[in-house]
């Protein structure tokens, strides 16, 4: 691949541990209109995918809600996730030491969650003034990962080709759709007994160890950096 030119990270899971947080409050919105949902669904089958998606696969499994019912329950979910988030949300362990060593690349945040929600968590986990404004949300470009086209926008706005960036991802939806955009992809797999990187991705274990992976793209070709523990 051409030297990495562009970082871009997703955020829940990624740089910040957020996921435990959503996936509570998605369970008390969803159980109280009818639509059965653990925190454990969540992480172990929805893990990154978009919520009126994950909505539609229970509505199928357990039965229809009154549409005029999930604007509403989104916005309070939203809400209650947003008030946790500012107090209660911490970085994925190493994000802020890799982010640290990786200064100077530019860098980017690609998510399938709203802009706000973005900048409450970075903000709430001091990450913000890393990415200024490289923001780019799911519901600002009106597509959402697996498919390719917010990692394509996320590239465009920042002013790199696809093949000149390189993607951090934790799940497995978004890797997916990073690979599909043709660029070199992290998979930052922290479950790694119950969850198989696609083909194509390189696996780390850990934040700690994005920094050396990234120094080694540099100078080898993806093939050679498959997997780093």
């Amino acid at each position: 691949m051409p030297r990495p030119l562009c970082l871009l990270f997703d955020c829940d899971g990624t740089l910040v541990d957020s996921e435990p947080l959503l996936a509570d409050e998605m369970s008390t919105a969803l159980t109280a209109v009818g639509l059965p949902f653990q925190p454990s669904d969540y992480m172990g089958e929805f893990r990154g995918a978009r919520f009126r998606r994950i909505v539609a696969e229970l509505e199928r499994r357990h039965g229809s809600v009154d549409p005029e019912r999930l604007e509403p329950l989104e916005a309070t979910m939203r809400s209650n996730l947003n008030h946790r988030l500012a107090s209660e949300l911490r970085p994925i362990a190493g994000a802020t030491e890799a982010l640290a060593l990786l200064q100077d690349y530019p860098m980017g945040v690609v998510s399938n969650g709203p802009e706000n929600k973005i900048r409450t968590s970075l903000a709430a986990t001091g990450l913000e003034a890393v990415f200024g404004d490289h923001l780019f949300s799911a519901y600002v470009a009106n597509c959402w990962k697996p498919d390719p086209c917010l990692y394509l926008h996320a590239a465009r706005e920042m002013g790199f080709a696809p093949a000149q960036c390189l993607v951090i991802e934790d799940s497995v939806v978004g890797v997916r759709a990073a690979l599909a955009a043709g660029m070199t992809v992290i998979h930052l797999n922290r479950f790694p007994d119950v969850e198989e990187t696609p083909e194509g991705a390189i696996m780390i274990t850990s934040m700690f160890q994005l920094p050396t992976v990234v120094a080694r793209l540099v100078n080898d070709p993806p093939s050679r950096v498959a997997t780093a523990r």
